[in-house]
């Protein structure tokens, strides 16, 4: 009877190359089928291009798959799109074959990984994943400042909505995720607290086109990611 093959959820980190991990090389360079799904028909897939100089590199034969997880909001419809992404991979799993679901940043934190993987483990195949940087330290690396030292409380928020102004002022700092669809209800959020504070946004961070900002970035820019830090008069 032929073993199953292994679901691989890969953490690529949030942009540059040399950023992946020892083990997610490893794993990219031997795994017979690498899953990366892109938002667009349009738009290559932003992780594979992050780990495409490792696959170049290869000279045995590997397959890739690139399913569609579009940017859209009803739960709905993006679960038909999980289903879909989930039997392509399973029909590989069944052929003995391990797949390597990759992932911007951290397949643990805010990943599409999570969602697919729950289906295919549910179906009766093993899981593994493999640890990735975080976009938010990444960011915070690429702006030199430290996100918490001590006991203090680091809040991080995938979005900007009500949730964050009710408790904001439990966090020394704050890191908030894809902010530029919503720069102005953050900063009429951040300005209600009454604490000097530092605001360093990054956005395409580890990218060729990274950019770091002082203050809240006005470009809009999906990949958008803005700290706030309170009572830190140096700076750091």
């Amino acid at each position: 009877m032929m073993n199953k093959g292994k679901l691989i959820g890969i953490g690529v980190g949030p942009g540059d190359p040399e950023l992946l991990t020892v083990k997610a090389v490893k794993a990219l360079e031997n795994v017979q089928v690498i899953c990366a799904p892109k938002s667009s028909e349009k738009k290559p897939s932003v992780a594979l291009s992050i780990v495409q100089e490792i696959l170049d590199g290869r000279n045995d034969e590997f397959a890739v798959l690139e399913p569609l997880f579009p940017m859209i909001e009803d739960k709905d419809e993006l679960e038909l799109y999980w289903a879909d992404a989930a039997e392509l991979m399973i029909n590989e799993l069944e052929g003995g074959r391990d797949v390597s679901f990759i992932t911007l940043g951290d397949p643990s934190i805010y990943s599409t990984f999570s969602y697919v993987a729950r289906i295919i483990n549910g179906n009766g195949y093993s899981v593994e994943i493999i640890p990735g940087i975080t976009s938010f330290t990444g960011c915070a690396a690429s702006a030199g400042i430290t996100l918490g030292e001590k006991d203090e409380i680091i809040l991080v928020v995938p979005k900007v909505d009500q949730r964050l102004e009710e408790i904001l002022g439990h966090a020394d700092t704050a890191v908030i995720m894809k902010t530029s669809r919503h720069s102005e209800m953050l900063e009429e959020i951040i300005e209600t607290d009454p604490r000097d504070k530092k605001i360093i946004s990054v956005q395409n961070c580890g990218m060729d086109d990274e950019e770091i900002f002082d203050g809240f970035a006005k470009k809009g820019k999906y990949l958008s990611t803005t700290i706030v830090k309170f009572n830190d008069p140096e700076g750091k």
